[in-house]
């Protein structure tokens, strides 16, 4: 976990409820393939409640958010993050999945560009939470 990130999507969590689940393993590593970890997955209707560390969660069925967070403006890295966590979490056979870039800034051309895919949003996380972070 990052202690810049955290917070922040700690933040996030707080704001939607459900059970968080921190540095999510969507991917695991294997020959030809990298690990890919989400800075969170929250599985919505369940309990508010932090997992503990590398809790595993069958998210067949269920409605879930895919949250990948920077402290910084708005850019391609996260945005790339954010599309393809997505489609990463489909795989995965949840009811619906819903995409978050958890960022400190916006950025007027690159957040509607991201928000025009399918259930991919842009947050912007208090500026007291991000100084918090840094």
């Amino acid at each position: 976990m990052s202690r810049l990130e955290t917070p922040m999507t700690r933040w996030y969590w707080s704001q939607i409820g459900g059970l968080l689940l921190e540095e999510f393993l969507v991917v695991p590593r294997a020959p030809g393939q990298g690990r890919r970890l989400l800075d969170g997955l929250i599985v919505l209707g369940e309990p508010a409640a932090i997992a503990p560390p590398g809790t595993r969660f069958d998210v067949a069925g269920r409605d879930v958010v895919s949250v990948q967070t920077k402290n910084s403006l708005l850019g391609m890295y996260l945005m790339g993050q954010a599309l393809f966590s997505r489609d990463l979490v489909r795989a995965l056979g949840p009811k619906s999945v819903m995409s978050v870039a958890l960022c400190s800034a916006s950025d007027r051309v690159l957040t509607p560009m991201l928000e025009a895919h399918e259930n991919c949003h842009v947050v912007v996380c208090p500026s007291e939470v991000c100084r918090g972070a840094a």
